[in-house]
């Protein structure tokens, strides 16, 4: 009778413990996903979202929390619906079959290796400016240059993802410093800014349009599904039934990081700055760091833009290596080829090394319309395809019949359709 009592006492001990008690595993986790979202792109989102005006700046302001949070729940569930250790390509041809499971990995790598390749760039470009400008020392060649930015993060990744998760969750402390610094530095500059253009309410056909138009920059400026599969598998490693309670739980507090955080320095920005001024930032190219820089002539900031870019790059570089990686491995295991974990391991580094070492040295200037191209793939990954299997799939049956599912969908539809009629216009 003690033996069948402490067996229950020990059953109830553990199983609300999981959930209960925020361990340290959770928090790193959570700035890990803070970490892929907010990166280079947080830098031009001031520009991007400030040009609609002062109206649709506030509609997608308040729409930002769900928009992020729902469709990434979604996608995690997905993960979680599969089998133990299952990550986003084996579910995908679990739950959709070998062909459809083959196609969807292959958009699944395209939509986030592109993006990879876009961070060696920044990398390269930022680094060798930095060395030219701020330090005043000739930079080596870029080929050399390229090839030990990337050596140095490709060295952080054969330690392993735990490894890659602790070094981006790190990174994530000075870049929130530095951009509560900024948000903060702005505060006795504010003027007004965009808050002139609050006096005209813009038509309603003008409002949905600047709004469709707008809403993949807030989508994609927040996207962090690459590295949203390791997190699932993760999850369920480590709650097995309570995976998606608890991973809920981590994702809501990142993503209320992610907002609070990223709206208060868009919007000290956006009030610093007329729209005219963010026009010209957009014309000239620049990301909002470099353009404060010019505008106020400080010293301060003239240094830090660059080292606050390097590290945004760096840790989203990290985090997209993840995804891409991942889609790699599942492309050569459905053509039929198995070869051992660490020779599969070896040939996805020494793939993305050569590739990334390439276009980095390159320089191309197609990688935005790459981008670009890219955006309506990771659209429907991370908005449609979970909603498709919500309706389709026995597993997420459970999940049905929730209004945030059709929110998702709409979002979803709205970025795809606005990225296409950009391409198009």
């Amino acid at each position: 009778m003690n033996d069948q009592a402490n067996s229950v006492d020990e059953r109830y001990a553990t199983t609300p413990a999981t959930l209960t008690s925020w361990s340290r595993q959770d928090t790193t986790w959570m700035l890990g996903l803070f970490g892929t979202a907010i990166g280079a792109g947080t830098l031009f989102l001031p520009i991007n979202a400030g040009l609609g005006g002062f109206w649709p700046l506030v509609i997608l302001a308040l729409l930002a929390f769900p928009m992020t949070f729902f469709a990434h729940r979604g996608l995690t569930r997905f993960v979680l619906s599969g089998r133990e250790g299952s990550d986003i390509t084996d579910v995908v041809e679990e739950h959709f079959g070998l062909k459809a499971g083959a196609a969807i990995t292959l958009l699944y790598f395209f939509a986030i290796f592109p993006i990879l390749l876009i961070y060696s760039v920044a990398l390269t470009n930022t680094v060798g400016s930095f060395m030219e400008h701020q330090l005043h020392i000739a930079p080596p060649p870029r080929a050399i240059l390229s090839l030990v930015l990337i050596l140095g993060l490709l060295a952080v990744v054969r330690c392993g993802e735990q490894v890659i998760v602790k070094a981006m969750s790190l990174m994530v402390y000075p870049f929130i410093v530095a951009l509560l610094f900024l948000a903060v530095y702005l505060v006795p500059h504010w003027n007004g800014g965009i808050l002139s253009t609050a006096s005209t309410v813009p038509a309603p056909s003008a409002l949905l349009h600047t709004l469709w138009l707008a809403i993949p920059v807030m989508v994609f400026s927040f996207n962090h599904s690459p590295i949203i599969s390791a997190f699932a598998v993760d999850q369920k490693r480590q709650y097995g039934e309570h995976a998606e309670e608890r991973s809920s739980q981590i994702l809501s507090r990142a993503h209320i990081l992610m907002v609070v955080m990223v709206l208060f320095f868009v919007f000290s920005c956006v009030l610093t700055l007329s729209p005219a001024q963010l026009a010209e930032a957009k014309a000239q190219n620049l990301s909002i760091l470099s353009y404060l820089a010019n505008h106020f002539s400080n010293p301060t900031i003239e240094f830090a833009a660059p080292l606050i870019a390097f590290v945004a790059i760096a840790k989203s570089f990290l985090g997209h290596y993840i995804g891409a990686s991942e889609g790699l491995k599942g492309l050569v295991l459905k053509s039929g080829r198995r070869p051992a974990a660490k020779t599969l391991d070896r040939m996805t580094a020494a793939f993305m090394l050569v590739v990334c070492w390439i276009v980095a040295t390159l320089n191309p200037s197609i990688l935005g319309m790459i981008e670009t191209l890219g955006g309506p793939i990771i659209a429907s990954i991370l908005f449609l395809m979970p909603m498709y299997a919500t309706r389709k799939v026995p597993a997420m049956a459970k999940y049905r019949g929730q209004a945030s599912n059709v929110f998702v969908t709409a979002v979803g539809l709205v970025a795809i359709t606005a990225l296409i009629y950009s391409l198009m216009s």
